[in-house]
């Protein structure tokens, strides 16, 4: 009845199993071909290279500024320039939070750039840098100015006394390993000076105009440039003011060498 059949399907069943289990032996002693092997041996060689190789990161400075550029390229950063437009205006809200303001203006920077690299399916690890400089003088924004005279009433404003720079830095990073598997993170911070400016007559501040760097500063001035001249004293990081705080960028973001 039932306990034989059941007795005589387990026979087959182990008989099966022992062949199948022979015919691996086999295979498993039989020396595998030339061809096969050296692929092995090349693949393995190849994984042990790539985990000795760190993942390439390509970096973006999301700025047309040369000072930037110039910053980036002394701490030895490799990069590249890519420059979006985007809207430098202010909501009145922000322009009474100038940390908020530079730090918006930075993201929308570094954030326009990243929606075009996307949408050129964009694959493999990225990093993103926007900056935003603005002075601020008893509590008002100072961009860049619009005309001579709104240089002259900002100089004439921050002759004499201390002001404060802002650089917002906004650092996004894209991990793409293909085009339909994109994640994104980002993190902004802002970097603080206080620039003092010697006591300047008038005369010496058309003297400083007539150079002509004034007009795509904040502030009206450049503080690596002749500006340096105005300048009594910086408490802070002179790169803030420049643009870009490139020590503590590579501190917070060691990945960028």
């Amino acid at each position: 009845g039932e306990p034989g059949n059941q007795r005589e399907q387990a026979r087959r069943e182990a008989r099966a199993h022992g062949r199948i289990q022979s015919k691996e032996k086999e295979r498993s002693e039989q020396p595998m071909p030339q061809d096969a092997a050296q692929e092995n041996e090349q693949a393995a060689a190849e994984q042990a290279q790539a985990a000795e190789q760190p993942m390439t990161v390509d970096v973006i400075l999301a700025s047309g500024s040369p000072r930037r550029k110039e910053l980036l390229e002394r701490e030895g950063v490799s990069f590249t320039i890519r420059v979006s437009e985007v809207d430098e205006s202010l909501e009145p809200d922000l322009a009474a939070d100038p940390e908020e303001a530079a730090k918006k203006l930075a993201e929308r920077k570094a954030g326009a750039v990243i929606q075009e690299v996307l949408a050129e399916n964009y694959t493999g690890m990225l990093i993103v840098i926007g900056a935003d400089t603005m002075v601020v003088c008893d509590g008002e924004i100072f961009g860049k100015p619009a005309s001579i005279s709104d240089a002259k009433r900002m100089l004439r404003r921050l002759q004499g006394n201390t002001h404060e720079v802002l650089t917002g830095v906004s650092v996004w990073l894209v991990s793409a390993p293909n085009a339909e598997d994109v994640s994104l993170g980002f993190r902004t911070f802002v970097d603080r000076a206080a620039v003092t400016f010697h006591p300047q007559t008038d005369e010496q501040l058309a003297e400083y105009l007539k150079c002509g760097e004034s007009f795509d500063k904040a502030g009206a001035y450049a503080a690596q440039g002749n500006g340096a001249k105005l300048i009594k004293h910086i408490e802070g990081d002179l790169d803030t003011v420049i643009g870009l705080p490139v020590t503590r960028l590579l501190k917070e973001f060691p990945d960028l060498k």
